[in-house]
């Protein structure tokens, strides 16, 4: 793989470890309500949001009643802030982005979560500074594996494929990354990692593990 001209991240699981507090808090909500939820069951959300299967309507239909969303989810909501309390960003992923700016290489988020929840994390963890633009699924584009959030970023970009690089840790992340016709990286979280990515064209263990690389192609390339 060449050196990227532009790097396109995806958020949850990639540049922040939010996806395994994201799946508990489902995982207890059912367990309060005597029922259980597979991560197998769970997957169809990981890169997608609820999009394609959502827990909250599945768990009112197992139960056959009816929830105070609002309610629950801001319960959700807090007991996800409190599992990432200590949290920074994944492992590699400040020195990654160091590089990438000292080495003049674009860089853009595309998530399938909101524009507020990702905004807020990288706010949170300093690191907004490095992106000029973010894509989310509240800005209107369809979710992964619909391709549209990494072609409004590449577009951003305004490089051709070819020069672009998707970094992703879901199938759906990947498969979306294929339909737009950029190569991505897949760098598997604990809950993605039994996932099929082999939509990838390469697979890496973390970003640090990228970071190298890439490092190493830049000092080939010169």
């Amino acid at each position: 793989m060449k050196l990227p001209r532009g790097i396109i991240f995806d958020f949850d699981g990639v540049l922040v470890d939010t996806e395994w507090a994201i799946f508990s808090s489902w995982v207890d909500l059912y367990h309060r309500e005597g029922c259980e939820l597979s991560l197998e069951e769970y997957s169809p959300c990981l890169g997608a949001g609820y999009t394609r299967w959502n827990p909250a309507n599945h768990l009112e239909r197992i139960t056959g009643k009816s929830f105070d969303w609002e309610q629950e989810n801001t319960l959700r909501q807090a007991s996800i802030e409190r599992q990432l309390m200590c949290s920074g960003l994944m492992p590699g992923a400040r020195e990654l982005l160091e590089w990438c700016r000292a080495s003049a290489i674009r860089l853009t988020v595309a998530s399938s979560s909101s524009r507020h929840w990702v905004v807020g994390w990288l706010n949170r963890l300093d690191a907004m500074h490095y992106f000029p633009e973010i894509f989310c699924r509240t800005d209107g584009y369809a979710v992964k594996p619909n391709p549209a959030l990494f072609l409004a970023a590449r577009d951003f970009l305004s490089l051709p494929n070819e020069d672009c690089l998707v970094v992703e840790d879901s199938t759906n992340g990947l498969l979306a990354a294929r339909a737009a016709g950029i190569k991505s990286v897949a760098i598997p979280c604990c809950l993605t990692r039994d996932l099929d990515l082999s939509a990838a064209d390469m697979h890496m263990e973390s970003l640090g593990e990228l970071y190298s690389y890439l490092s190493e192609c830049q000092k080939l390339k010169r």
